[in-house]
């Protein structure tokens, strides 16, 4: 037994070491970027464990604590229909995440390939593409979705697809810009000249060396999708109460600031601010990795 135990000593840290290790070094590298990751990994462990961490089910409703303030068997309180509120907003990250994860696919399922034919393509062909990507900018955002939403339903499906829709333009322009850039160089004149047919080049040769930009925006633009869709449904065209989902939440608890039962909107307001914090603070640390000149500051 004493003689195993030298060698294995001697391998090195274990998995925990290694994994601290890493963790540290990259706070080291990145600070936002850890701190935002760390915030996410809260809200993610809150979702992926919500069936053991909730005290209650998130629709349970108890008319005899009807606005409870928060106390021991309540910790966040209760809300107008005896609803527990600390339940409601650990469920609610799960709207959240699948908000924004969604949101972002189908922004970049429909902004990547449009920013890489344009810019490939150049020309007309790219000056109307870009118009039409400018045109659906001009509308604010909120607004256009709005409007959208009012007219197809406010279920969750039609929340993320015109999120994902309107967030679009942004992965084009980004992609039709590294693009621009990388198409006149060397490795695409030997794809060229190698006989690789169009569709080939785009998506094997092109986009993954024009993804830095749209990868760097992507924890920004879920930001704003959970920030967009807590507004539609604060304004009661996005997903609807009794779903646990902290807009609908803020907008119930607002009509009870006035009389004192201040607890309805704040926690999901704090919830809704810490998610939006943390996705804001990972896409700046990606954007930090991912900038040459930041990288050669820290080398």
């Amino acid at each position: 037994m004493t003689a195993l135990a030298g060698p294995r000593a001697a391998d090195g840290p274990g998995l925990a070491g290694r994994l601290g290790g890493r963790a540290a070094g990259l706070s080291r590298r990145s600070p936002t970027l850890a701190a935002g990751l760390a915030i996410l990994a809260l809200f993610a462990a809150v979702a992926l464990l919500h069936p053991w961490l909730l005290p209650y089910d998130p629709t349970e409703v108890d008319a005899s604590l009807i606005l409870a303030p928060p106390g021991p068997r309540h910790w966040f309180g209760t809300d107008g229909n005896g609803m527990d509120v600390l339940s409601r907003v650990m469920y609610g990250a799960i709207y959240a995440f699948g908000i924004a994860i969604p949101v972002v696919i189908v922004g970049l399922g429909v902004g990547v390939p449009v920013g890489l034919f344009t810019g490939w393509q150049g020309g007309w062909t790219d000056e109307a593409f870009m118009r039409a990507m400018d045109a659906l900018r001009v509308f604010p955002s909120i607004i256009l979705a709005l409007a959208v939403v009012a007219a197809a339903g406010p279920s969750l499906l039609n929340v993320v697809l015109v999120l994902g829709f309107l967030d679009a333009p942004v992965f084009a322009r980004l992609v039709r810009a590294e693009v621009l850039g990388l198409r006149g160089g060397t490795f695409i004149e030997a794809a060229i000249a190698a006989g690789n047919p169009t569709v080939r080049i785009l998506f094997v040769h092109l986009m993954p060396n024009a993804m830095r930009g749209a990868i760097a925006q992507s924890a920004v633009r879920a930001a704003w999708a959970v920030r967009v869709s807590a507004t539609l449904a604060f304004l009661g065209v996005g997903i609807q109460p009794p779903t646990p989902e902290w807009g609908a939440m803020i907008r119930q608890g607002a009509e009870f600031m006035v009389s004192g039962e201040w607890w309805v909107a704040v926690f999901p307001g704090l919830a809704l601010v810490g998610m939006v914090l943390g996705l804001n603070m990972l896409g700046d640390g990606i954007s930090d990795l991912l900038d040459p000149r930041t990288r050669a500051a820290r080398a």
